[in-house]
C-alpha cells in the first residue's frame, strides 16, 4: 500500500474515508465541536478544582459559624465593617470615601484605608441578606477562586495557549504559601483576579487600529483594582513595566507596535487619572490623611531564609520553625520551600533565551531584593548589611508600602514561570513521541516534589465572642440620638476589634468612639509627624483602659483622671458606655464606675453606663 503526500493511504482523503468534500467538511466541523466541548469540560473542571482548594483553605470557617480567623481577628472585624459600609453606600447613599460611623467625632478617611469598594458595593445583597460575616467569607473564598480562574483563562487563552500548564500556573498564583498566609483575613490581597486582566489588557495595547478601545479597557481595569488594593496595583505596574521593557529590547519585531501601544497607554493613564483624581485627593490630602507608615511597620521585612522555608499553613510547614522568620502569620511572604526555589532557577536557566522569561526573572529578583527591607536579616538575626529599600523607603507613596510585601509580588511571577516550564515540557513530549512517557513522568515527578510540600492546609479558626443582645436588639438606639456615640470597654483598636463587628452587625447604625483604622498621629509632639497610627491618637481615658486590658489591674483613680474621663466622654460625644464579654470585665467595670461615679446596669449581655448626664 502506498501513501499520498498527506501520509494517508492512497484513495483516502482528509480522514473522511474517501468521502466527498462536503462530508469531509461536516466531519471537520464535528471534530471541532467535539474539541470545543472537551475544552469546555476541561475549563469547568479547572474552575471546580480551584473552588475545592479555596473551600479547603477556608473549611473551618464554613463548618463553624461562630468561628473566625484565629490569627487575625482584627482585620476580619475591619473587613466586616468595610463590607457593611459598602452596603450602606448603596442602601443609604452614604459618602463612599469617608465615614463618621467610626472614630466619632473625627471620622475615618476610607480612601487612606482599605475600603474595597470594588467588592463591597456589588456584594451589598449578600451583606444585607446574610450579614457581614457571611459576606466576609464569600469575599475571602470567592477572591481566591476568582484569582485562580482569571489567571487560568489569561494563561490558557493569551500567554501560553495550553490548558494544563495554565491550570498549574493559575493554581500557584492563587494558592501559593504567601497567598494562603494573607488569607488570614486579608481578602483584599488574595483577591488578585484583576491583575491578570491588567496584564492581558496591557499586552493588547499593541494591537494596531484599536488603541482607543484598548486604552479605555485598560484604564477601567486599573480603576477596578485601585478600589481593591492600591499596593498590589503599584507592584503590578512596576512588574509590567520591567517585562515590557525586556520584550522591547529582546524582540526588535515588537518595536513596530510601539506607536499604538504608547497611544493606548496614554489613553489608559488619562482615563484612570480622571476617574481616580478625586478619590486620590481625598486619600492624600483629605481629612484623616496621613504621611506614610511608621518606621516600625516599614521595618517589616522578608527574612532571607524565608524564601527557602516552608509556610506554617502548608503540608511541610512548621509554625515553631518560622517564629524567627516572620512578624506574624499573615505576612509569610516568600516561603516557597527550597525544592521550588531550585525548580524555578532551573526553569529560568532552561528558558533563558526567552525575553519574557528573562524579564520575569528580573522582576522577581528585583521584588525579592526590595522585600529584604532596609537591613538584611537572616534566620532572625540582623546582618548589618543595608538593603536597597533603605534608599527608597522615605519616598512619597513608597513610604506607605510594607517592604515584605514585595516578596508577595513574586508569587504570580513564579506561577507564570511554572506554566511556561510545564508548557515547554509538554511541547517536548509532543515533538518526541518515543520519549513521551519518560518526559511526562519526569515532569510530574519534579512538579510533585516541588509543589506538594507547599500545598495549603486549612486555616486555623477560633470562636468569636457573640455580639451582645444589647447591640442586636437595638437597645442602644435611644442613647445615641442627637449625634451621640457608643463608647465600648475597652475602646476598640488593633488589639480589641470586637466593637467593629458589633457596628457592622447593625449596618453601621451604631456609631463608635475611636476604632481600628489607619489615621494620622495628630499629637502636637508626635515623634514621627503625621504618620499612620492603627487607631486614633491616645487620650487619657483610652490609655487608662488599655492598661486594664493588658494587666487586669485598675490604675489609681485621682480627681485629675476623673476630670479627664469626663472631658474625653464629652469629646467622643458619648451617650452610653458598653462593656461586653472580656477576660478582664470585672476590672474594666470597676474602673469605669470609679471614673464616672455611675453605677452600670446589666442588660442584654452587657454592662451599660448611661453617661448622658455627664456629657450634656
Amino acid at each position: 500500500m502506498t501513501t499520498n503526500q498527506s501520509g494517508r493511504p492512497d484513495g483516502e482523503a482528509g480522514g473522511g474515508g474517501g468521502g466527498s468534500p462536503a462530508q469531509d467538511a461536516r466531519e471537520e466541523r464535528r471534530a471541532g465541536a467535539a474539541a470545543t466541548r472537551r475544552g469546555r469540560w476541561t475549563d469547568a473542571a479547572a474552575v471546580l478544582s480551584f473552588a475545592l482548594i479555596a473551600f479547603w483553605v477556608t473549611l473551618r470557617f464554613w463548618l463553624n459559624p461562630a468561628h473566625g480567623v484565629r490569627d487575625n481577628r482584627s482585620d476580619q472585624a475591619l473587613f466586616e465593617w468595610m463590607l457593611a459600609h459598602g452596603a450602606r453606600v448603596v442602601t443609604d447613599f452614604a459618602y463612599p470615601f469617608g465615614s463618621d460611623r467610626m472614630n466619632v467625632p473625627d471620622g475615618v478617611n476610607l480612601m487612606a484605608n482599605t475600603s474595597v469598594l470594588s467588592i463591597s458595593l456589588p456584594m451589598t445583597p449578600i451583606t444585607v441578606l446574610f450579614g457581614p460575616r457571611t459576606a466576609f467569607l464569600v469575599f475571602l473564598t470567592g477572591g481566591m477562586i476568582a484569582t485562580a480562574t482569571a489567571w487560568y483563562f489569561v494563561l490558557s487563552r493569551v500567554l501560553i495557549g495550553a490548558r494544563g500548564p495554565a491550570w498549574l500556573g493559575a493554581g500557584f498564583c492563587a494558592f501559593a504559601p504567601a497567598m494562603v498566609s494573607h488569607a488570614n483575613a486579608h481578602p483584599n490581597i488574595v483577591s488578585q483576579f484583576v491583575v491578570p486582566l491588567i496584564v492581558w489588557r496591557t499586552l493588547r495595547l499593541a494591537d494596531g487600529g484599536r488603541w482607543l478601545r484598548n486604552g479605555v479597557l485598560l484604564g477601567l481595569v486599573i480603576v477596578w483594582q485601585a478600589f481593591i488594593n492600591l499596593e498590589i496595583l503599584l507592584m503590578t505596574a512596576i512588574g509590567l513595566g520591567v517585562v515590557v521593557a525586556a520584550l522591547a529590547l529582546g524582540r526588535p519585531d515588537l518595536r513596530r507596535q510601539a506607536r499604538p501601544f504608547l497611544a493606548g497607554l496614554a489613553v489608559a493613564a488619562g482615563l484612570a487619572a480622571a476617574l481616580l483624581a478625586y478619590p486620590l485627593y481625598v486619600q492624600f490630602f483629605g481629612p484623616g490623611a496621613y504621611e506614610g507608615l511608621s518606621r516600625l511597620i516599614r521595618g517589616y521585612r522578608t527574612d532571607l531564609a524565608a524564601f527557602t522555608a516552608f509556610a506554617r499553613e502548608s503540608v511541610a510547614g512548621n509554625p515553631e520553625a518560622n517564629r524567627e522568620l516572620v512578624k506574624n502569620p499573615t505576612e509569610e511572604n516568600g516561603f516557597f520551600g527550597w525544592p521550588l526555589v531550585v525548580l524555578v532557577g532551573a526553569i529560568v536557566w532552561w528558558l533563558r533565551r526567552s525575553p519574557v522569561v528573562l524579564g520575569l526573572a528580573a522582576v522577581g529578583l528585583l521584588f525579592a531584593v526590595l522585600s529584604l527591607g532596609r537591613e538584611i536579616q537572616f534566620e532572625g538575626r540582623a546582618t548589618g548589611v543595608a538593603g536597597p529599600w533603605a534608599a527608597l523607603e522615605d519616598l512619597p507613596i513608597l513610604h506607605s508600602v510594607v517592604p515584605t510585601r514585595w516578596a508577595l509580588a513574586t508569587v504570580p511571577i513564579v506561577g507564570v514561570l511554572l506554566a511556561l516550564g510545564a508548557d515547554r515540557a509538554r511541547r517536548l513530549a509532543r515533538d518526541h513521541p518515543a520519549a513521551r512517557p519518560q518526559i511526562r513522568f519526569a515532569t510530574a515527578t519534579v512538579l510533585t516534589m516541588a509543589l506538594l510540600p507547599a500545598f495549603p492546609t486549612p486555616l486555623p479558626s477560633a470562636r468569636l465572642d457573640p455580639v451582645p443582645e444589647f447591640v442586636t436588639s437595638g437597645a442602644w438606639r435611644p442613647y445615641v440620638t442627637g449625634g451621640r456615640s457608643v463608647v465600648t470597654l475597652p475602646l476598640p483598636d488593633t488589639d480589641y476589634p470586637d466593637p467593629l463587628r458589633w457596628s457592622a452587625a447593625t449596618g453601621l447604625d451604631l456609631p463608635l468612639a475611636r476604632g481600628y483604622f489607619l489615621g494620622p498621629d495628630t499629637r502636637p509632639r508626635a515623634p514621627e509627624g503625621r504618620i499612620a497610627l492603627f487607631t486614633a491618637p491616645p487620650r487619657p481615658t483610652s490609655s487608662f483602659f488599655i492598661t486594664i486590658r493588658r494587666t487586669g489591674q485598675v490604675p489609681p483613680v485621682t480627681p485629675l483622671t476623673r476630670v479627664s474621663a469626663v472631658d474625653d466622654l464629652r469629646y467622643w460625644r458619648a451617650g452610653v458606655v458598653v462593656l461586653g464579654p472580656h477576660e478582664h470585665a470585672d476590672a474594666l467595670r470597676r474602673g469605669m464606675t470609679e471614673l464616672t461615679g455611675i453605677r452600670p446596669t446589666y442588660t442584654g449581655g452587657a454592662w451599660v453606663w448611661d453617661v448622658r448626664p455627664l456629657t450634656n
